[in-house]
């Protein structure tokens, strides 16, 4: 339905901008026509460049021509570009679709993207917001842009529709031994287009080194998103008519009921990533207002036999922990968000501990990463078996080495106590933001300061920050001040080092490549202690461990700045001061 022309400026009081202004300046169109194809635009609710070419005025060659000129962008043919060719999923075709753009290719952090209308503001802002990507424009002609538009548009319409429309059964999978682990071999991957999507999914997620996987319904559309070294990217914009089949395949293979849409639901599946590589994925659903939103965390086995080297851990701060691990009785405790890479720490010092001679038992919500030698248990609230019941059952059963997934309430932390106490190494994680401030978060969750202090030997606090790409990252000036104010001390900006700043290229993401732990080890000296015993603040025990050369989280990551493994900017953001 058009608007009426009363509700419409005069075309005198149109202002031009965008492509009618750029057309006017170059004396192509005159300002009174302009303003008319302006007005008449806006009457049928269409772009100015649909009028324009569609009143004849100007030819699309011509106009194509003259915004090269005016904007020094490159021009070209696309009847000579084969469609095939093509790169595909650097941007959402929906993207492509509102705004009339074909994608040509990509150079380190730059897309280059054919559009007859190199003025659109929106377009550019919204193909940076998607791909965190700056845009090369190169001019093409409306006519032939909207055809090779329309083609790409019919292709992936038409694969879509392939997946959406097609039956798959459950039988075959529904039918296999019951187990907690159900595989996925190359034979299910085959057997319909919905499962095929799922697997480029999960090969796609494991290849760029993702670390989760999130599966969003909304109301009008359906997103996949991959978060990457920290950062959620959206990948991939099916539509939303796939989002009950892809759900129910991710819960059958993932030993989930099917039929319960109300409740969350856990599960864990594998994928077969080569002949004698496995990988295994948790599973965890949740009911929004338009269906499942459903995560997978991608679970590397390998992960925890890198070494604690690899982990980031300086010289005296991997010193700390070995001699801790290395005591026959105690607590070690790990701190951090969700995310921070603290099972990745405990099952690394659990690699190290695992030697035929020790009984190591752990408890966890759910096991995340598989350690032969080491007997894993997966708690189950619904069945009774809480934290608090298999550590009762772990004392029972000769342990030396007993590690706690989270420590989440007073009998669990009771339990894990008495057992450090009892000439057993425990190692356990808390949520908190520091290392001084866990002793504090024990005793409010009632734990006595006297078992406090007699039992925690080590607090590791971490986080991860984003690593600096090697290939691209290049020297930033940052003023002294700034560094001064960031936390840097007056004679640490001696001149022999250079802060470094991401740039991007094709090897990394956005000028990241990876990412290195920032950690904060604290052992429970004699001093803190007696802080502990007088019931003192975290602020107390802060100050007493920088006393005793603990660096704090930002302190551990200007000295990652320093090395040149992060920036700056990454350090502020993951570390609090």
């Amino acid at each position: 339905m058009h608007a009426p022309d009363s509700f419409l400026p005069a075309a005198t009081d149109i202002t031009l901008t965008g492509l009618g202004r750029t057309l006017v300046m170059s004396g192509k169109l005159g300002q009174k026509f302009a303003q008319d194809i302006f007005r008449k635009a806006q009457v049928n609710r269409s772009s100015f460049i649909a009028e324009l070419t569609g009143s004849g005025a100007v030819s699309a060659t011509d106009l194509a021509h003259t915004l090269s000129l005016a904007f020094g962008a490159p021009q070209i043919d696309l009847a000579a570009v084969d469609p095939q060719r093509l790169p595909k999923g650097l941007l959402d075709n929906k993207i492509c679709q509102d705004y009339r753009l074909v994608v040509l290719g990509k150079r380190q952090n730059r897309l280059i993207v054919a559009t007859a209308d190199p003025t659109d503001h929106k377009a550019a802002e919204r193909i940076k917001f998607s791909t965190q990507l700056t845009v090369d424009w190169v001019i093409a002609e409306y006519d032939k842009l909207l055809k090779l538009v329309s083609t790409n548009s019919a292709s992936a319409t038409e694969s879509i529709e392939n997946i959406v429309g097609t039956d798959f059964e459950f039988d075959e999978l529904a039918a296999e031994p019951a187990g907690d682990d159900v595989a996925m071999t190359s034979s299910e991957v085959d057997d319909a287009p919905v499962v095929k999507f799922l697997h480029k999914m999960l090969i796609d997620a494991f290849t760029m080194r993702a670390s989760d996987l999130h599966f969003e319904p909304y109301e009008h559309n359906y997103r996949v998103r991959f978060r990457i070294d920290g950062e959620l990217r959206e990948i991939a914009s099916p539509p939303i008519a796939i989002k009950d089949k892809l759900a129910s395949r991710i819960k059958v293979i993932s030993r989930m009921d099917i039929s319960e849409k109300r409740v969350p639901q856990d599960g864990k599946m594998k994928l077969k990533i080569g002949p004698d590589r496995m990988i295994d994925f948790r599973v965890s659903t949740l009911p929004t207002l338009f269906g499942e939103k459903i995560v997978i965390r991608i679970l590397d086995p390998n992960s925890a036999k890198l070494g604690i080297d690899a982990l980031g851990y300086e010289p005296v701060e991997k010193e700390r922990l070995m001699q801790a691990i290395s005591r026959p009785y105690g607590m070690i405790l790990v701190t951090g968000p969700t995310g921070s890479g603290k099972t990745v720490s405990l099952y690394t010092c659990l690699n190290l501990l695992n030697k035929p001679g020790v009984n190591i038992a752990t408890a966890e919500d759910p096991s995340e990463i598989n350690l032969p030698g080491v007997n894993q248990v997966n708690v189950n609230d619904k069945a009774g078996l809480t934290f608090a019941v298999a550590l009762r059952a772990f004392l029972r059963q000769d342990p030396d080495i007993i590690m706690v997934g989270e420590i989440r309430d007073l009998e669990t932390a009771d339990i894990a106590i008495k057992a450090a106490q009892t000439g057993h190494l425990v190692l356990s994680t808390l949520h908190t933001n520091d290392a001084p401030s866990t002793l504090v978060r024990m005793r409010n969750m009632g734990v006595a300061p006297f078992n406090v202090a007699s039992s925690v030997i080590l607090i590791t606090a971490q986080r991860l920050a984003r690593r600096l790409c090697p290939a691209c990252k290049k020297v930033i000036n940052i003023p002294d001040k700034a560094l001064l104010a960031a936390g840097f001390k007056p004679d640490e900006l001696d001149g022999s080092w250079k802060p470094y700043h991401p740039v991007g290229c094709s090897a990394c993401n956005n000028g990241y490549k990876g990412r290195v732990g920032l950690y904060q080890v604290m052992p429970i000296s004699d001093e803190i202690q007696r802080i502990i015993l007088r019931d003192g603040s975290a602020l107390e025990i802060g100050e007493q461990a920088k006393r005793e050369g603990v660096r704090s989280l930002r302190d551990a990551g200007l000295h990652k700045v320093k090395m040149g493994l992060t920036s700056l900017e990454e350090v502020l953001n993951v570390s609090n001061e």
